[in-house]
């Protein structure tokens, strides 16, 4: 019989350190967490994999499995907190775990099998960290000791758009391609593990307007920003020129490529001054106002937007 999750209750199985990476870690009954992860544990240091983390449902499950009835122990499959209660499955990278003073954040889901260098994939040709594990870097330092309660916080993922129109925000038409990209937006990530959350704010082309919500949107903590309209050469077209006196770096390679890729049939695509930045840790993509471009422009930035989203954070890996 499968067992099944118990999300009201959530606490730490096991507590596991190893001094050696690859080996099958030992169980303590309490452990001090820092900036570079577990004291005494081989995957301290500076990086994004600090603590893994495991649920005991997905052990027990496992052991089920396996043909020779092997009850698995916690820390065999290399995993530094064994818990109960929590589904990593539907757990998102950046999604956070709380457990008394110490905070985690997820930064990776999942790992590539070691094969020959898993003590428990030389033993039973198989593991289950690698699809039902998950990674996490502390963020708040502290002691943790077995049996403690673990509060799972999801984080959203939250994208803003911003049109610029002067007739659309006077009323005279309604705004297509705000929509537009919220709508190929959500259909990309209808099928992941994140948790997007959208805004929307309709302004005219003005330069004070646009600054404001530029830094309304940093205070609103927003990951990803997209605004529409304003990116030509018109006396009104002033998005790119905010934009890049906002930004702290620019990502000049995506619209370039666009550019250059729509061109070719349409010379006066080659025209637009799209631009794509970062402040802080918010992305900002400037598209232009039609909605035929709209869709262009989206359907390629998103092929490489989860990757753009965890070097932001210092998780390109």
């Amino acid at each position: 019989m499968t067992t099944s999750y118990d999300e009201s209750n959530s606490y730490i199985v096991s507590l596991n350190i190893s001094e050696k990476k690859g080996t099958i870690k030992t169980p303590r009954t309490e452990i001090e967490l820092n900036e570079m992860g577990i004291v005494g544990d081989a995957h301290a240091g500076m990086w994004h994999r600090q603590v893994s983390m495991l649920a005991q449902e997905d052990v027990d499950n496992f052991s089920l499995l396996d043909a020779n009835e092997r009850k698995f122990l916690p820390g065999e499959f290399a995993e530094n907190l064994t818990t109960r209660g929590i589904d990593y499955k539907k757990v998102a990278i950046l999604d956070r775990f709380k457990i008394g003073v110490v905070e985690l954040e997820v930064t990776q889901i999942g790992k590539k099998c070691h094969g020959d260098g898993c003590a428990i994939y030389v033993e039973v040709g198989k593991c289950v960290m690698p699809k039902a594990g998950i990674f996490t870097r502390v963020i708040t330092n502290g002691k943790i000791k077995e049996g403690d309660k673990i509060e799972y916080i999801l984080r959203p993922l939250k994208i803003k758009i911003i049109t610029l129109s002067d007739r659309a925000s006077a009323g005279e038409y309604e705004d297509q391609s705000g929509p537009a990209i919220k709508n190929l937006v959500s259909e990309h990530f209808e099928n992941s593990r994140w948790h997007p959350e959208f805004l929307y704010s309709l302004i005219p082309d003005n330069e004070k307007i646009l600054e404001d919500e530029l830094q309304k949107s940093l205070d609103e903590n927003i990951d990803i920003l997209f605004t529409t309209g304003g990116t030509g050469i018109g006396p009104r077209d002033i998005t790119p020129d905010v934009v890049e006196k906002f930004s702290d770096k620019q990502i000049p390679g995506i619209m370039d490529f666009i550019r250059i890729k729509y061109g070719e049939d349409i010379p006066s695509a080659l025209i637009s001054r799209s631009i794509a930045a970062v402040k802080n840790e918010m992305l900002i993509y400037s598209l232009p106002g039609s909605v035929k471009a709209v869709k262009e422009y989206t359907s390629e930035i998103i092929k490489s937007l989860e990757h753009t989203i965890l070097m932001v954070h210092g998780l390109g890996h």
